[in-house]
């Protein structure tokens, strides 16, 4: 017997359904999550893929997150569109926000989209890259649960606090970065623990600030660190402030303070903003986005690779043949349709 099993992109869907729909959620709120959970799989995010049906079902079992919540939109201004997912998962409150977002963002070259009150569990890409594929550049941003310690502290002030950024192409994929200004996504460190192995150096310290390498004292005693020293440190500090006060939501520090330690997903807000590259053109967007391309390949002649370009591999891969889950995550998330 192997460690892993082999599943089609269409059997991850069905199995993602018939779990978030067993525990109660919504068939609309189901599809949408469903889709980012294929979405995380299918690219090799593997810790956004079906390992995060673990967390979203004990968010659903806790009572916390509505399981039927209508997202609701008002229309702030010309520009600025805001969703209220009413405490539901943020994909269906993105779906339909986004919509406003593109309309407003080719009407006026730029446009913003607030979802408040949202339980967020997923990589940013996805939100981000489908805006790209509809010929707006975008930017995401969204705080988390107070895990990771400032540059120079020792005690959990900011969450995870990814940022995401595409940039359409013409005639294939779009340029895209997702990264947690931690060290690692959460996620990571839980897979190691999960695993039995001990986490590079850099990623954590224990309760009294010192470097660790166990996975376990990280995510139960200790503290995440952010990456690049005070840089990581200032861009997280960013990202509290503009998806959290700035639209009128929560910091990471008062999203934990509200989970109460259930160890649920996170509740706050997020902020994407879009742009129209051919509305910001001055006469000559198609010279514009060829100066951006000459950009792209300046990278790629020397042997760098851009963002994401491992991913849309992966992903070219699991369209032909399907992915591998390990046996043990598949079998835990069987359990939780019994």
């Amino acid at each position: 017997m192997t460690d892993t099993i082999s599943l089609s992109l269409d059997a991850v869907h069905a199995l993602a359904l018939r779990v978030l729909t067993h525990h109660g959620l919504s068939a609309a709120h189901a599809q949408a999550i469903a889709r980012i959970i294929v979405a995380g799989e299918r690219d090799e995010c593997h810790s956004h893929g079906v390992f995060r049906l673990l967390m979203c079902t004990r968010s659903l079992r806790d009572g916390k997150v509505s399981c039927h919540a209508e997202p609701r939109v008002t229309d702030r201004s010309a520009a600025v569109v805001a969703v209220d997912a009413q405490y539901g998962f943020s994909q269906l409150a993105f779906e339909i926000g986004s919509q406003h977002l593109v309309e407003k963002a080719r009407r006026n070259g730029i446009a913003a989209l607030a979802i408040n009150n949202c339980f967020h569990f997923s990589a940013l890409w996805p939100e981000v890259e489908s805006l790209a594929e509809q010929g707006l550049a975008a930017l995401a941003l969204t705080p988390s649960h107070a895990w990771v310690a400032p540059a120079g502290g020792s005690r959990p002030v900011f969450g995870t606090n990814p940022m995401a950024f595409s940039w359409p192409r013409p005639g294939g994929q779009p340029y895209v970065f997702d990264f947690a200004t931690s060290a690692v996504a959460r996620g990571e460190i839980e897979l190691y623990r999960r695993s039995g192995r001990a986490i590079p150096p850099g990623w954590g310290i224990d309760a009294a600030g010192a470097a660790t390498t166990d996975p376990a004292t990280v995510l139960q005693h200790g503290a995440m660190l952010t990456f690049g020293g005070y840089k990581g440190s200032a861009l997280s500090t960013m990202i509290e402030l503009l998806a959290g006060p700035l639209i009128g939501d929560l910091t990471s520090i008062e999203s934990k303070a509200l989970d109460g330690d259930a160890g649920g997903t996170p509740c706050h807000g997020e902020l994407i903003l879009a742009f129209d590259p051919a509305f910001f053109s001055q006469g000559d967007a198609q010279a514009d986005q060829a100066r951006a391309e000459q950009l792209f390949q300046s990278i790629t002649d020397q042997g760098a690779r851009l963002p994401s370009q491992r991913r849309f591999e992966a992903r070219a891969r699991s369209l032909a043949r399907g992915v591998q889950i390990p046996r043990a995550l598949h079998e835990d998330v069987l359990a939780l349709l019994r």
